[in-house]
């Protein structure tokens, strides 16, 4: 049984965590098969967004497999490489597509960490977020103590670090940590629509446009600023008039389908 599901409709790809009996535990095979389809995606040109989701309603991931590391920590070392030939969390950081989590059930530390790698989040009612670093004695190593203060603020993110504590779905939006609720059944669909928006636009420029959103993310503001105007000169010097005017036809003829 494969350990992670690929299946495609166009341009939008979904990848599915297939532990459900495990509650989609990120046992050393899953790591590595989780890494290996996210690197062939983000090879893949074709490919134009990716939905990353669990098997069952339970769990879209609880995390490190903590029964196979009781059996051997080596593990850590592998699940914390720099690398996306081995980190999962790196591989899906790596895609130059965009990739819509679709947290299906519960988000468990490690899991939550593989939720943050996400460029957008969509929680069914059933998701519940958790980082249980400090319960378990293991330091986060895929990002989790920096990103979830940046996303939910300082002391909020402190407060579900140093308790463990869940966090309920619609709190998480209130918080925002993810973009939407919707009910279960309405998880994929809205998530598949929201793929296919992405999809609809032109895919350099999403490609572009995402990585220019990151790479100044990391940056203080001003040289953030800075960056943004450097790539916005190289690149809007290269668009023709007729691109623009295309394209602003196409946005008007957009907005009047979906106004109808």
């Amino acid at each position: 049984m494969s350990l992670v599901l690929v299946s495609r409709d166009d341009a939008v790809v979904t990848v599915t965590l297939n532990r459900p009996e495990a509650m989609n535990a990120l046992s050393r095979a899953l790591r590595a098969e989780l890494a290996t389809a996210m690197r062939a995606l983000a090879a893949d040109e074709s490919v134009r967004a990716i939905i990353l989701t669990g098997a069952g309603e339970r769990a879209f991931t609880a995390g490190l497999d903590l029964k196979e590391l009781g059996a051997d920590t080596g593990n850590l070392g592998a699940a914390n490489a720099d690398t996306a030939d081995e980190n999962p969390v790196r591989a899906i950081e790596l895609c130059p597509q965009p990739v819509i989590g679709a947290i299906n059930g519960v988000a468990i530390t490690g899991g939550f960490e593989v939720a943050l790698a996400c460029d957008l989040l969509i929680a069914s009612t059933n998701a519940r977020f958790a980082d249980t670093h400090a319960r378990v004695g293991i330091m986060p190593g895929w990002g989790l103590s920096q990103k979830l203060s940046r996303i939910v603020g300082l002391g909020r993110a402190k407060e579900l670090s140093l308790t463990g504590n869940f966090l309920g779905a619609e709190a998480a939006r209130d918080w925002g940590l993810v973009n939407r609720v919707v009910a279960p059944d309405e998880l994929l669909p809205a998530a598949r629509a929201l793929a296919r928006d992405i999809a609809s636009a032109d895919p350099a420029m999403v490609r572009s446009y995402k990585k220019l959103i990151d790479d100044g993310y990391g940056l203080p503001f001003a040289d953030a600023l800075a960056l943004e105007r450097e790539r916005s000169k190289a690149a809007n010097s290269c668009v023709s008039a007729d691109e623009v005017e295309a394209r602003r036809l196409a946005v008007i003829a957009r907005g009047r389908e979906r106004a109808g």
